[in-house]
This record gives C-alpha cells, structure tokens and sequence, in this order.
C-alpha cells in the first residue's frame, strides 16, 4: 500500500484530486477545508483498503493530521482519468 500512499500524495501536490459534493458537504459539517483533506493524506497513512462488488472497486481509508493537529479520515479511490477522487472526509474526534 506504500506505493498506493505516494501516488495519492503525487495527486494531490499536482492539483489532480476530484472532491465529490458529498466530501464537500462533509468537510463544512465538521468544520474542515480544503488544506485539511490535503494534509490528511499528504502526512497521513493508509489504515484500510475496502474492496465493494458492485460496482467492483477499491477505496482506501488515509487517516492523518488536520491543520489544528486533529485526526481525519479521508475515504479515497483512484479514478479513471489518473485523478484521485475524494469519496468523503470526516474527523476522528474520539481519538
């Protein structure tokens, strides 16, 4: 999963990352930006890979630093177009 982790910080540090509405909606609720979902994944580390059948895809679950030194999750899958889709973001505030 290593690799996977350093293609995701590549996609982010090149501005190629999709943030679905429902990650969007998710970061306002808990009061995250943009930066925090960044730094999430570019200081964080993969703590699960989930595999769904249908459809039949992949998402890793990156958990890492918010900006305020919180804990966040940010659910991820790699996207058809070489771009990093950001499926929803929230913060682990019971760590």
């Amino acid at each position: 999963m290593k690799g996977r982790l350093k293609d995701f910080r590549e996609c982010i540090r090149t501005n190629r990352y999709i943030v679905t509405t429902h990650a969007a909606e998710e970061l306002d609720d808990d009061g995250l930006t943009i930066y925090d979902l960044e730094r999430v994944i570019l200081g964080g580390q993969i703590v699960e890979e989930q595999k769904d059948r249908d459809p039949p895809e992949t998402k890793f679950l990156v958990r890492g630093p918010t900006l305020d030194d919180d804990v966040a999750t940010v659910v991820v899958k790699p996207g058809p177009t070489n771009k990093l889709i950001i499926i929803t973001v929230f913060r682990n505030s019971y760590e």
